[in-house]
């Protein structure tokens, strides 16, 4: 059976699309005789035990975890043809479960439905590489060195301009709100409690995004709580939380408070090359 996994949200398939994924019945006493996808057994444990610490909502959630590891590690290649008939013996699980898991992987652009083609596997060019599951998925696979890479260039790109823009807001409630996540980052690291502190960490950089005042900008916080929730391990955002590090994220407050523009943006990009992948990513900025 599968083990409890990271959800996808989704809703209930409308009335008339849930036939776009043709399911025939097998007689229970027949399942012994599928014939096995080749070299996934293994990698299926593995993409479950990976998925074991996080949030679960029942079997069609879980459903979408395995496949979703699945395909992104490559076990699945582009173009590999789902039969929801085998997914569903395979798995032990309803049509309706089969169903809405491609409908969720479809979503995401990791599979596609045709009529006469039926349900293939697309290629990386048509993945959404800014899903938070395929985010998590792809820093847990084979290709957890290049996502990991990538996630912390593009939160040098985010967040010094969320930085700078919020000390031109005047959001004293959210700034009260950043305080007080540092106290919390700060009673957590002297506790050795890394999973609160990476919790306060991602609450703190999601607020600041929050307090940019840019909505579009603030869709893309989904991201930088990804990046963070990959960033050095399984559970924490901050390999080691520092003091360095709360420093950093004090003196982002106290331009905010000040509104001061330039030094929470450069605050914002300390902090980023104290990153456990920072420096070796993106240089320190010149100093004027």
């Amino acid at each position: 059976m599968m083990t409890a996994a990271r959800s996808a949200d989704s809703g209930i398939a409308d009335p008339g699309e849930i036939d776009r994924y043709p399911y025939t019945e097998t007689p229970t006493g027949e399942r012994a005789a599928l014939r096995p996808w080749g070299g996934a057994e293994s990698d299926l444990g593995r993409a479950g035990r990976r998925g074991a610490a996080s949030r679960g909502r029942g079997l069609h959630g879980q459903l979408v975890q395995q496949l979703g590891q699945m395909i992104v590690s490559g076990d699945l290649g582009a173009d590999r043809p789902l039969v929801p008939e085998e997914i569903g013996q395979r798995f032990e699980v309803s049509r309706t479960v089969v169903r809405e898991s491609l409908r969720v992987l479809e979503a995401k652009g990791l599979v596609s439905a045709r009529p006469n083609v039926g349900t293939r596997v697309r290629p990386v060019s048509d993945w959404n590489l800014l899903d938070a599951d395929i985010i998590e998925w792809r820093a847990f696979g084979p290709q957890r060195d290049d996502q990991r890479r990538e996630l912390v260039e593009l939160r040098w790109t985010i967040e010094p301009l969320a930085a700078r823009l919020a000390a031109g807001q005047g959001r004293e409630d959210i700034q009260q709100r950043l305080g007080e996540m540092i106290e919390i980052m700060g009673h957590a690291m002297g506790q050795g409690d890394t999973i609160t502190f990476s919790r306060a960490d991602a609450e703190f950089h999601s607020l600041l995004i929050q307090a940019a005042g840019n909505r579009m900008l603030e869709h893309l916080s989904g991201i930088v709580s990804a990046a963070l929730h990959v960033s050095g391990g399984p559970v924490t955002g901050c390999d080691r939380p520092a003091e360095t590090s709360l420093g950093h994220h004090a003196r982002i407050v106290a331009a905010l408070a000040a509104g001061d523009c330039s030094g929470a943006e450069a605050a914002m990009r300390q902090l980023l090359v104290g990153h456990p992948d920072g420096e070796r990513v993106v240089p320190a900025p010149r100093e004027h």
